[in-house]
């Protein structure tokens, strides 16, 4: 068994129990009614990454089967395995079928299984169609748990065999609380502007924001942590930097600004964060009004698509910041 040292700080601190779920009261409550009856229809689980979809699923099965009948009674595949209809018919269908053994004292144990599908968004159409016909079928032995990132992507007859929950993406309130927590227990000190940034850079990914605060802390040391400290884990450009470059937008000094973009260039920060950053701060400028802002974000998303299909970083961030020099001057 791994020492608890070496396990990632994302394992080590998951919630083992629903009611440990963060941000996503709505959900946990209703999961919750239903563990006391411990009743389960199939399940959908949506939303953004790191939100808790897997980490609710995991722990309504511990708390229903206990250690000792969870590997016997849980399947769990994700988006690393191949969920083609060759596995579908086989492995989950294999799984589904087969009667429940005996139940465990001290839990619920309810008589059926529970198979959950990580990132069902990613299996073909055909493969869909097959699990919705296995779900019907066996449905009396096996519940399904669906997690995805994208609703629409998932076909409607099984979309309407489940109980959906959709996931918030966590605000910076609810992560400041947990990394503080964490911390806490890991004894780091964190510095002005961790919080910020770690919710900043993680998008509303509590996953993203533990790995980030562990990296930091790995590649630091033991020295009080700061949001530069994040922020240069995390890959992103300065704070600082991205205003300079608005600036200079906003004085029509082209030039320098195309200066400015070239040495992040070289610094090695990719194109798309370069852009991500820029359109943040024409965003949540207060210099610029709702027009010019909506003219920069047009460029700035057609720039976003051509780079994603394999344009010249310079020339696509060109275009961007030639766009704001035009609108922040009002021409």
């Amino acid at each position: 068994m791994a020492s608890s040292s070496s396990v990632p700080w994302v394992e080590k601190y998951r919630p083992r129990k629903i009611g440990d779920v963060s941000h996503q009261e709505e959900v946990v409550r209703t999961l919750q009614k239903a563990l006391e009856t411990a009743n389960m229809p199939h399940m959908l689980f949506y939303g953004p990454p790191g939100t808790g979809k897997t980490t609710c699923a995991l722990a309504i099965c511990r708390q229903l089967y206990g250690p000792d009948l969870f590997k016997s009674r849980v399947l769990e595949l994700n988006a690393s395995d191949e969920r083609g209809i060759s596995v579908v018919r086989n492995k989950i269908k294999g799984f589904a079928s087969t009667a429940v053994g005996q139940a465990v004292p001290g839990y619920p144990c309810p008589p059926y299984k529970i198979l959950i599908l990580d990132e069902a968004d990613s299996m073909t159409t055909d493969a869909q169609s097959a699990l919705r016909r296995t779900m019907e079928t066996h449905s009396k032995v096996t519940r399904f748990f669906i997690l995805c990132n994208y609703v629409s992507r998932i076909i409607e007859p099984i979309a309407s065999r489940c109980a959906k929950f959709r996931f918030k993406p966590l605000g910076s309130e609810v992560m400041s609380d947990r990394l503080k927590h964490i911390a806490e227990r890991e004894g780091l000190t964190l510095g002005e502007g961790v919080y910020d940034a770690a919710a900043k850079h993680s998008g509303g990914d509590m996953r993203k924001a533990i790995t980030l605060l562990q990296s930091s802390a790995r590649l630091f040391g033991a020295k009080e942590l700061t949001g530069e400290d994040i922020i240069a884990v995390a890959g992103a450009i300065a704070e600082d930097d991205v205003a300079e470059l608005l600036d200079l937008c906003g004085k029509n000094a082209f030039d320098r600004a195309i200066g400015k973009l070239d040495v992040m260039l070289r610094d090695g920060f990719p194109g798309l964060q370069i852009l991500t950053q820029f359109a943040d701060a024409v965003t949540n400028s207060e210099n610029c009004s709702d027009g010019v802002k909506a003219r920069i974000c047009l460029a700035a998303a057609e720039a976003d698509k051509a780079l994603i299909d394999g344009s010249d970083d310079s020339l696509q961030l060109g275009a961007v910041v030639s766009v704001a020099c035009l609108a922040m001057s009002g021409k």
